[in-house]
Parts: structure tokens; sequence; C-alpha cells
């Protein structure tokens, strides 16, 4: 199998959940000052919500997280530096599958790389994902930028002061919390040397379980777009499903997937992720395993899509 080694885009990580873990604790509650959201809470009245019970029970951030996760730990390894800019990544994902945001309706951008297009808010409806509805308010309050413009924002990836707001903090905590409120992960206090640690370890296998398994039918066996949305009642599940392995693999957190299938198994399975982010990370999509069915109306949304995975794909070099 390839040697798979991982660069990153943008600059260097200026994150603030990749800080030393008692900070993090200390810090959740915290707002940054200068964020345009930051002498506004992000609080919901349930009316304003439009979701239907076809609303996915995890977010692509939270399943990618938890693939990251060890089970009994209960936490992220300390070596992976690519995991934060996935999550930016997954956040513009949710909120394009969600039907929140789409392309700038201008037969002008595809004179522009897919990255550098304009996107825009299209449904003020909060989701009640505390992430996703801080990031949407973001974007309807700011002027349009691109896709690769809100992911490097969101990350802290900027040298524009007046924008180093917009960076969305800690993150990796947020989802965990969010987790466990879901009764996915639960709380625990470990001690590393010198100081106390609050971990998640997985309180739910099944959970975990059912994301291991749906990486792996589709990296493993021959699936195809219209008998993979025939079986689910989540909007654009087959995409979806390609979003969350795609970003996974970005994140360096896919491998604890396949761990337990057989070497060639494995290898296939890398060279499918590989066809994947080739297909999906271009638009209109090229999908190999038969064409991806558009919903009138959505095609905006799913073009955000694939631009978010055209910049992940810039995240990997293959040798």
């Amino acid at each position: 199998m390839s040697t798979v080694t991982r660069r990153r885009v943008g600059g260097q990580s200026n994150n603030s959940d990749d800080e030393t873990p008692s900070d993090s604790s200390q810090q959740h509650q915290q707002h940054n000052s200068n964020s345009p959201m930051a002498d506004k809470k992000v609080a919901y009245d349930p009316r304003d919500i439009d979701e239907s019970k076809s609303t996915p029970k995890l977010t692509l951030m939270e399943e990618v997280l938890l693939l990251g996760l060890k089970d009994k730990q209960g936490y992220l390894s300390f070596w992976n530096d690519s995991i934060s800019y996935a999550l930016r990544g997954c956040i513009v994902i949710e909120l394009a599958l969600r039907g929140r945001i789409a392309m700038v309706k201008d037969s002008n951008r595809r004179k522009y790389p897919l990255c550098d297009r304009y996107i825009e808010v299209i449904n003020n409806n909060l989701t009640g994902e505390v992430l996703l509805d801080e990031a949407l308010k973001m974007m309807k309050m700011s002027e349009k930028m691109s896709v690769s413009s809100w992911i490097d924002l969101m990350s802290g990836e900027t040298w524009n002061v007046m924008k180093i707001g917009y960076q969305l903090k800690q993150v990796r905590e947020r989802l965990a919390k969010g987790l466990v409120d879901k009764g996915v992960l639960r709380t625990e206090k470990r001690n590393f040397l010198l100081f106390d640690m609050a971990t998640h370890p997985v309180a739910d296998p099944a959970v975990k379980e059912e994301i291991i398994k749906r990486v792996c039918t589709m990296l493993v066996t021959r699936v195809s777009p219209a008998a993979v949305d025939a079986q689910s009642d989540v909007p654009h599940a087959y995409v979806r499903t390609v979003s969350m392995i795609c970003a996974a693999y970005a994140a360096n957190v896919l491998e604890n997937a396949l761990l337990y299938l057989q070497p060639d198994l494995r290898e296939q399975a890398f060279n499918k992720v590989d066809e994947l982010m080739n297909d999906y990370s271009s638009w209109p999509f090229t999908g190999s395993n038969g064409k991806v069915e558009i919903p009138s109306g959505t095609d905006l949304s799913l073009e955000v899509v694939a631009s978010v995975l055209n910049v992940l794909a810039k995240m990997d070099a293959i040798l």
C-alpha cells in the first residue's frame, strides 16, 4: 500500500482547540471578544428550527470526531494536526447538506476554481446544533466569501486581524460535549502528570460501530448511490457518507475504521477513498459507481460540498 503523508494548506494552525487540555476545560465557556457574534449568545426558539424527522442523529463533525477518539481513553491522538481544519470543512458541508447555504447563483462563477467560488446563506432557520448555528449566523452577517476563505477563517488561519474573530474556538471539546448530551460519550477526569484532563470515552459503542460498518461497506463493496438513498430517510445519504469518509481521510482518522480489515481489503479501501475524493471534489460529481441523483433546487448546495472536498483533497499528498 502507498505511504500516506499529510500536509496542511493555508498556514500553521492557530486553532484554540489545539491548546493544552487544562486550558481547554477552563476556557470552554469563553467567547471571542473580536467575533461578530461575541455580543450575542447563540440561542434559539424551537419554533425557529426548520428540521424534520429525517435529520441525522449525528452531524458530520461528530462522526469524524468519533472515528478519531480512542474508545476507552476518550481523547484524540496528540500527534494529529489535521483534524481541526477538516472539522471546519465538515461544518460547511453540513450546512450545505441541510440546505442552509449554497453557491452564489452567478454564471460567471465557473470562471473561478471551485474552492474560490462565493457562497451565501439561503435559509436562515436554525438547526439546533450550536456550532452550525454559530457559523450560519456569521455567514449571514458578513460579506460573501469563498468556501476556502470560510474554512481558513473558522480555523484561525488568516493574517487579517480584522477577521480573526471569525475563528470557531474549542470545536473538538464542544463537539465532544454535544456527544455526551446525546448519550454517545461520557465525561471522565484523567490525570496526565501535572494536570487533570477531561476525557470523553465511548458510552454507546453501537453508534460508533454503525459508523465503522457504514464506512467499510462503502469502501469494500459495490454500492450504488440510488440504493443508499432509497434505504435512508436522511436527505443526500450517499453524498453524506462519501463526505464523512473523505473528511475522515483528510483528518487522518479514517485508518481507525479500517483496522480490522484484512491487509488486501484495507489497501482496496484506501484506493476507493482516492477514487471517491477525485469523483466528488469536482463539479458536477463524476461518481464511477453510478450517477448521484440531484434533487431539484439542491444543485447549488451540493456544489458547495464538492468545493469543500476540493479543499480537503489538497491536504493530502500520496507518495
